[in-house]
């Protein structure tokens, strides 16, 4: 059987997700992902940007308890 390259990382990540929970799975697949720039300075950059009224237009509503 032929499987595709979204099949393996299908698998894989369930099979992570079985062995360590998803936790640890998390943490594992963050060793590989290191990212680049500083978060902090370009999310403040962004938010000081946006007006409030983007927030507010951009808010899901909360669902409901029942």
């Amino acid at each position: 059987m032929h499987r595709t390259l979204n099949d393996i990382r299908r698998d894989g990540l369930d099979a992570l997700r079985k062995r360590l929970g998803r936790a640890g799975m998390i943490r594992f697949l963050q060793q590989f992902e290191t990212g680049a720039g500083d978060y902090a300075t370009d999310r403040h950059a962004w938010v000081d940007a946006t007006p409030l009224d983007a927030f507010k237009k951009r808010r899901t509503p909360r669902r409901s308890k029942t």
